[in-house]
């Protein structure tokens, strides 16, 4: 697939790795369809859920929670572990296959694993009168904060896949060098960090069936979301939203805060914070991806700040990077993420 005219192709000094794609996968399309439809080989021990308040309630609405389902340690040695907080994209969940496969991965290394369940995610529609984007970064600070406040936990990794990637690195580069002791690195994979761009290109001809399946998962939700609060959102005409776009102006843009869908793209953009990293950070992109752009402003950013280790690669479609390797390995982005990790212990 020919790079998109606003990326640049990977500067000297970027790491670039030799991925190389399963074979018939070069085709980016291919490849992300593959990648999110394949299951992984999971193996975890049975779930505690984690309810955390990221919301407080009001006169006029209840309290809004999530739900984290978590695989701890042996309690003697929880909080000298390493958690791993991984948080998904749109319209998944802490049972998407990228979860439960890198989840697979991190228990086994033996650390703990918190999988986050956005607002209305995973079947928590009733906990969240709320609706979830892509700047809800409050959300992960209050995961954080409990995770420290209420287990003692010491040292704590943030990974965000797609959307998931621009709340942990928002998070993070709102926080910048005042982020807790306790968080020790942060990865985004496929992370959505220019929203703007991403959101036209959802809406080329070529991606239009992503667009397509995202859109339906999110009016669906919001019809739920609308007989659950109905004093909330009311009665609202779904039948003119077409586009993702047309769904951030009218549904996001309106009961999120923001003036419009330009106004929330900017507003959320971790692009806007990538300097102000300053945790060890990891990003994995594909210069392939269907959809997600990341600018050259955000590019040069990210490899101006010396703690961020920026991997691209010609293939790999969005949040798929299937490689040839056998079993698990196959899953060349979960694979290296957790290497990566590992590789900053003491």
């Amino acid at each position: 697939m020919k790079i998109p005219e606003n990326v640049l192709s990977p500067p000297d000094h970027a790491a670039i790795t030799d991925f190389q794609p399963r074979r018939w996968l070069r085709n980016s399309h291919l490849m992300t369809i593959t990648g999110n439809y394949i299951r992984r080989e999971h193996r975890l021990p049975p779930a505690e859920s984690w309810f955390v308040e990221v919301e407080p309630a009001t006169e006029q609405r209840r309290s809004t929670v999530i739900r984290c389902d978590c695989e701890w340690q042996p309690a003697d040695v929880r909080c000298d572990r390493l958690t791993v907080v991984l948080v998904h994209g749109l319209e998944g969940s802490s049972r998407s296959q990228y979860i439960l496969g890198t989840a697979t991965r991190a228990w086994a290394e033996g650390w703990n694993v918190v999988r986050v369940n956005m607002r209305s995610c995973g079947g928590t529609d009733e906990l969240s009168p709320g609706i979830y984007h892509s700047g809800r970064s409050e959300d992960i600070a209050a995961v954080v904060e409990g995770l420290i406040r209420e287990f003692g936990l010491r040292s704590i990794a943030l990974v965000g896949y797609s959307m998931g990637g621009n709340l942990v690195l928002k998070y993070a580069g709102d926080a910048g060098l005042a982020a807790p002791p306790e968080l020790k690195a942060v990865v985004g994979i496929s992370p959505l960090m220019d929203l703007a761009a991403s959101s036209k290109a959802l809406h080329e001809p070529a991606n239009r069936v992503y667009e397509w399946k995202f859109l339906r998962g999110m009016l669906r939700r919001f019809r739920k979301k609308m007989m659950l609060f109905p004093d909330i959102y009311g009665v609202i005409e779904l039948n003119g939203i077409v586009s993702m776009r047309d769904f951030d102006h009218n549904i996001v843009a309106r009961f999120g805060g923001f003036a419009d869908a330009d106004d929330y793209y900017q507003s959320v953009a971790s692009s806007k914070v990538a300097g102000k990293l300053a945790v060890p950070t990891l990003l994995i992109h594909a210069l392939d991806d269907p959809f997600i752009r990341m600018l050259p402003s955000t590019r040069e950013t990210l490899l101006k700040n010396e703690h961020v280790t920026l991997i691209e690669t010609q293939y790999g479609g969005h949040c798929a990077f299937l490689s040839p390797e056998p079993g698990i390995d196959k899953h060349w982005a979960e694979k290296t993420l957790v290497e990566w990790l590992v590789s900053l212990r003491p």
